[in-house]
């Protein structure tokens, strides 16, 4: 069996963002741990702001391109800045255009996220480390049908935390690994050649 495909996706597109430092670190676990990864900056889709009147008039080309990525992939990596104790417009806005469906599709397909698996984490410069954006990133993911991993990374004091790209924080740095492993694991079972080859 091929090894499982992740995206890693970071909610922030802000120049020297920690939360693209706390993502690369996670993608590079992720390739240890055996996953190919698939890195995309969601700066490089020029989304609109999410209307059903455009999505029934002239669904934007960049948004199918940003729902083939999530499609093609077995499970994603997400690192969200924490927005006013939620998560990010910029990535609200990715996966509601990711999570409508295409002609030929019903409202409950849901191909980008269905039956895949996720692995969130956050850098804030609060001291809890973006839980609470946390927590609503995964009631969104759950909504549409993705298993997140129970482990999850925050990682507090952000611009302490870090040394340039190295996380110095000791508890974060540590749990990466293991929050990766799980996902790369979860990706590869819940295929449909994954409990076949299991």
């Amino acid at each position: 069996m091929t090894q499982p495909k992740l995206l890693a996706i970071a909610g922030s597109t802000r120049r020297d963002s920690f939360n693209q430092r706390l993502l690369n670190i996670a993608a590079e676990a992720a390739g240890d741990a055996g996953a190919a990864v698939t890195m995309i900056n969601l700066r490089d889709f020029n989304l609109p702001l999410y209307d059903e009147d455009l999505e029934a008039s002239a669904f934007p080309a960049e948004a199918d391109a940003l729902r083939a990525q999530f499609i093609a992939h077995d499970g994603f990596l997400i690192a969200s800045p924490e927005y006013n104790g939620s998560v990010s417009g910029v990535l609200k806005n990715a996966i509601d255009w990711a999570s409508r469906p295409r002609p030929g599709e019903t409202m409950v397909a849901l191909p980008a996220f269905r039956g895949k698996v996720a692995g969130i984490m956050s850098a804030s410069i609060s001291p809890f480390g973006g839980l609470r954006g946390l927590a609503h990133l995964r009631q969104i993911l759950g909504t549409i049908q993705t298993v997140v991993a129970t482990e999850q990374v925050a990682v507090p004091f952000a611009n302490k935390a870090f040394d340039g790209p190295s996380l110095v924080d000791p508890m974060p740095r540590q749990l990466i690994p293991v929050m990766v492993a799980r996902v790369a694991f979860l990706a590869k079972a819940l295929r449909p050649d994954g409990l076949a080859a299991a």
